[in-house]
């Protein structure tokens, strides 16, 4: 029978009817449009056959004025079987209680995992992932996915090179890779100290060692600036030299600023579709279309569920589409000369050790032609210029 198994989840019966008539009685179900299949006789006056149970009202009808008796000798489908399992609520319940609470706790975050950092590190990136609310018992499901914790991560930490994150079951794996801070302890290997660039000395402290430049003297990069040789001729002493050597250097940067620029930007007006995907197959549970966007970034974000080890093969998936419109921006010679000379500055700034400071700047050269302004400057750097220098014994 075609659509068997749908007419076991709507419910059948198997039937036995018993008296006279039986051949008219099966064509009175026929006119009556009452579906009956796998009819068997047992005897002279008794057959067995099936019937849905929607028809059961239809079939006493017809037999009122057939001298027969019906007797249900077996029932299935889905609705006895519903009305078993309501019987047996206790039972049901507890079973989907439990599947629900396995589902969940497979889904949670039970460890978290940090691996290549010092303690301090490790505790800056723990308060920076709760600060996400990325902790132990958070659902992994409504935190951000491993690509978005990682780039946070590394915008708020300026102690790190590269962090890796990754999901292993219901522990949550971080790896770090610490960048490598320069010691500044004090060296008592015997040493000198020497330019390390070219420079225009502006300021001298000598903590040890001997000077053998002054202020205002011109140095080139490998040139002695404090000796660790100290004492008089005959009577030499080598000591670590130490102390701090500002010059004046100069730095050249070169920024070319269009007058036009097209770019797209961000209104602000989104709008975003919510699926439960079933291997290949998406449903759609929430959207939103009211509004149409000629041009649009569109953004995915998926989530996978965890029963136990297993990884279903059910996902949550959220795509939201950010509407974008094109911008013009347009400057004025004078305004792009000024935003040049700012992205030099900046540029600058970037390259200096933090104890720099730029002393003084100077346009070299600007020109404007293919629609672009294009400027070269020119920066005087206080900063300090001493380097160590090991002595090897023999010098």
């Amino acid at each position: 029978m075609k659509n068997e198994w749908m007419y076991r989840m709507s419910g059948n019966l198997r039937i036995r009817i018993v008296g006279k008539g039986l051949e008219r009685l099966l064509n009175e179900f026929t006119r009556r449009g009452i579906y009956v299949w796998n009819v068997r006789r047992e005897g002279e006056h008794s057959l067995t056959c099936y019937i849905l149970l929607r028809d059961i009202r239809h079939v006493r009808i017809a037999m009122r004025k057939s001298g027969c008796k019906l007797y249900v000798l077996k029932r299935r489908g889905a609705p006895f079987w519903l009305k078993a399992s309501w019987k047996n609520s206790g039972i049901v319940v507890g079973l989907v209680a439990f599947i629900c609470i396995v589902f969940l706790l497979s889904n949670m975050i039970w460890r978290i995992e940090i691996t290549g950092a010092n303690p301090e590190v490790e505790h800056t990136v723990r308060q920076q992932l709760k600060k996400m609310g990325v902790e132990r018992g958070a659902l992994q499901f409504v935190i951000p996915s491993p690509e978005t914790i990682q780039r946070t991560l590394m915008n708020h930490m300026d102690t790190v090179t590269w962090i890796g994150v990754e999901w292993r079951g219901t522990t949550l794996y971080c790896r770090v890779v610490e960048k490598k801070q320069p010691t500044e302890t004090k060296s008592n290997t015997p040493q000198h100290l020497v330019a390390k660039k070219k420079a225009v000395i502006t300021y001298m402290f000598v903590e040890q060692g001997q000077a053998v430049v002054e202020i205002n003297d011109h140095v080139v990069p490998g040139q002695l600036l404090v000796s660790g040789f100290i004492g008089k001729e005959g009577q030499t002493k080598i000591v670590p030299a130490r102390g701090q050597i500002l010059g004046e250097t100069w730095y050249k940067s070169t920024v070319v600023v269009p007058l036009k620029t097209t770019f797209y930007m961000l209104t602000g007006k989104k709008r975003e579709t919510h699926y439960v995907r079933f291997w290949s197959w998406k449903i759609p549970f929430f959207w939103n279309h009211k509004e149409k966007f000629s041009t649009f970034e569109k953004q995915v974000d998926e989530k996978t569920f965890r029963f136990l080890t297993w990884t279903l093969p059910i996902r949550y998936e959220k795509v939201v589409w950010h509407e974008k419109e094109i911008a013009v921006r347009e400057y004025s010679y004078d305004q792009a000369r000024k935003v040049a000379k700012q992205i030099a500055r900046e540029q600058l700034k970037r390259q200096l050790p933090s104890d720099a400071t730029i002393q003084g700047e100077k346009v070299l050269h600007e020109t404007k032609e293919n629609g672009k302004v294009k400027v070269e400057m020119h920066y005087q750097v206080i900063e300090n210029i001493a380097t160590p220098q090991p002595i090897i014994q023999g010098d």
